[in-house]
């Protein structure tokens, strides 16, 4: 990889819950979407490991493989992809106080927050030149957010990065992929006690980009961990979205938005590990499909393990299909290994427009397809004003409603 350059239970099995979204007009199934329930989806087809050796070559008939296309992989699941070609750009713009160091994988801080969950991650661990590690120094409260712009050039890349905040410190960092690449990536986030830090992860490749990674964060006692994961862009993109706790008094807030267009796989597998007490969690995710073949995953896991007594959990998946030809599986798992706890749910809804809210904007005078633009940027807003930033608020919605546009076209 190019070197970055830097700028300035006893209950389980909960049943599914909740209603349907106010932009969608019933849940459905078959041809245009799955949403089921399994724990199974928490037991993998091998423990986590940093040894590629580990992980069988998958088949596509293993839980965590069943709705990957293995083909569109560009060899990164059975060995075949070797590093080539030209690598990423990578650019950093940070604040003053804040550290960047190119390391070895002996380096203590890398895979602190956990092993590889599959064989991809495992390969990109493995086949990394120098891992990237990004520190704020405890008690920093940075004003300006940390920018890692990842532009690819059309090579295969394998990059790890590790992005670390001190103790009572406070970040916001925004990681925004563009170009075509076929990427096997890891993040790692380090949260000290009381830290509070916020990521907008954005996936806008271009169309013919491979996208694999797996995302870790490791949330110290009292600290809170935001994620906003974006993802438009590319072939194929599969995430893999894990917490972990590492004391009492945790927070960590899951949001993610997908705009998954004409035959692409866009595929997110979030795992939620409440082992330490008294944490809470919330993970909403939402998404919008148009055109023929596309293709839209999410796998929400949360698993409150018995010793997590005062857990506090929720997670949602909405899916909006705006035309014929595409298709949502939607996974909502909730494990739970003690009763005592302060709340735990999930829900899972899939629909089209309803006709009455059409008719009703357009009744106003609104046209058809400004009527059209209105819902599903209301169906997305929510999501966009967590991310709290301005200029990135106002490109996802442009993004969006160019993504509108096209299907007018």
């Amino acid at each position: 990889m190019a070197e970055p350059q830097n700028s300035p239970k006893d209950l389980r099995q909960a049943p599914v819950q909740g209603g349907l979204p106010s932009a969608l007009g019933s849940t459905t199934s078959g041809a245009i979407a799955v949403a089921a329930e399994s724990t199974t989806a928490t037991r993998m087809s091998a423990p986590p490991s940093f040894d590629v050796a580990d992980f069988p070559v998958p088949h596509g008939r293993e839980e965590e493989w069943r709705f990957t296309p293995l083909e569109r992989l560009k060899g990164l699941h059975d060995g075949s992809a070797a590093a080539g070609g030209a690598d990423l750009k990578i650019d950093i713009l940070a604040p003053d106080e804040v550290t960047h160091e190119l390391v070895d994988r002996s380096d203590p801080r890398v895979g602190k927050a956990g092993k590889s969950v599959d064989r991809v991650a495992a390969a990109a661990f493995s086949a990394f030149e120098k891992a990237s590690v990004i520190t704020v120094p405890k008690e920093a409260v940075l004003a300006d957010p940390i920018r890692i712009a990842v532009h690819g050039q059309g090579g295969t890349t394998f990059a790890h990065q590790v992005i670390e905040v001190g103790a009572f410190a406070e970040a916001v960092v925004v990681i925004d992929h563009t170009g075509d690449a076929v990427l096997a990536a890891n993040v790692e986030y380090h949260l000290g006690d009381g830290a509070k830090l916020t990521v907008v992860s954005v996936q806008d490749w271009d169309d013919t980009a491979v996208h694999a990674g797996q995302h870790t964060a490791l949330v110290g006692r009292d600290a809170t961990f935001k994620s906003v994961v974006v993802t438009f862009g590319g072939d194929l993109v599969r995430l893999n979205p894990r917490v972990q706790y590492q004391g009492p008094g945790g927070e960590a807030e899951l949001y993610g938005l997908y705009f998954t267009d004409n035959g692409q796989h866009q595929e997110h597998r979030l795992f939620v590990d409440h082992e330490a007490p008294n944490c809470r969690s919330n993970v909403a995710y939402k998404g919008a499909l148009q055109g023929q073949d596309a293709h839209a995953v999410w796998i929400g896991d949360v698993l409150i393990r018995a010793a997590a007594t005062g857990t506090d959990t929720y997670e949602l998946n909405r899916n909006l299909v705006l035309t014929d030809g595409a298709r949502v599986d939607s996974v909502p798992n909730l494990e739970i290994e003690t009763g005592e706890i302060v709340g735990a749910g999930h829900a899972s809804a899939t629909g089209r427009f309803e006709d009455e809210q059409l008719f009703y904007l357009m009744a106003r005078g609104i046209p058809a397809e400004e009527a059209r633009r209105l819902v599903v940027r209301g169906f997305f807003a929510e999501l966009v004003q967590q991310i709290g930033l301005p200029d990135v608020e106002e490109r996802l919605i442009a993004k969006i409603e160019a993504e509108l546009e096209a299907s007018v076209a």
